[in-house]
């Protein structure tokens, strides 16, 4: 989230340079960024998972639904096959579990960890806006004091302006001077971070495709005995339900 600086005198030193103050904006622009594509993925990820745990959960119901279809009380066959096909499904389910939970581990739970540290970020970058604009308030008075008249009053406020600037200066460089070395490591540091992160979810992926193709291979072979293929499948298909239009009671008028 970009500061907005406050509308003050500029006093007519230069505060920070150019090329300092580009710096800082174009590290702080990145994280910006980085902190958007983090929300932005960890959402996504989320979304995910979601729609995983729906789908193998749906698959489940609609085994389930074909396993209680009063056909399976008359044909010892398609009871069989939709008892593979259950079967299919639970195993499915569990392992869809695993990879869920597992992805919840290694990737969700780390990005959300990632974003918790932008807020203390963002506060340190005010603080440092807030420290330049009392440094500009307060050169401002030093200057203004300087261009009066050396009379003994304003000399004594001269320097009092001066004891008040020392450590405010000093307050903002060092905030300026930790900003601008750690927010260029913080920002390298995403590759370490998340490289775990994403092999870990690689692994899930292929753990959980490579346990599909086993589960739906053994399927196959136990529901798929004809071996026909699918468009052998289709035309049987369509002659079936010729036959049933052929009947009378759904025949049109």
């Amino acid at each position: 989230m970009s500061w907005i600086p406050f509308k003050i005198g500029q006093p007519k030193k230069q505060i920070v340079s150019k090329t300092v103050e580009r710096d800082f904006e174009r590290e702080y622009d990145k994280l910006q960024k980085l902190e958007d594509q983090t929300k932005k993925l960890h959402k996504d990820m989320k979304k995910s998972t979601e729609a995983d745990t729906a789908m193998s959960k749906s698959a489940v119901k609609i085994s389930s639904d074909l396993l209680s279809n009063p056909l399976c009380e008359q044909d010892q066959a398609f009871l069989e096959s939709m008892t593979a096909v259950d079967t299919a499904m639970r195993r499915m389910d569990a392992f869809n579990h695993e990879k869920v939970n597992q992805i919840q581990k290694t990737v969700i739970d780390p990005l959300k960890k990632f974003s918790s540290v932008f807020p203390s970020l963002n506060m340190a970058v005010k603080r440092r806006e807030q420290a330049l604009q009392d440094y500009k308030r307060l050169q401002s008075k030093v200057e203004k004091y300087e261009e009066k008249e050396k009379t003994g009053p304003n000399m004594v406020k001269l320097h009092q302006a001066r004891e008040e600037l020392r450590p405010v200066r000093e307050d903002f460089e060092a905030k300026n001077k930790q900003l601008l070395e750690e927010m260029p490591k913080f920002y390298h540091s995403r590759i370490d971070f998340f490289q775990p992160s994403f092999e870990a979810l690689i692994r899930a992926q292929v753990v959980y495709y490579t346990e599909m193709y086993k589960i739906f291979g053994e399927l196959t072979d136990q529901i798929d005995q004809s071996g026909l293929t699918d468009e052998q499948r289709e035309r049987e298909n369509e002659a079936k339900l010729n036959e049933l239009r052929a009947l009378s009671i759904v025949a049109d008028d």
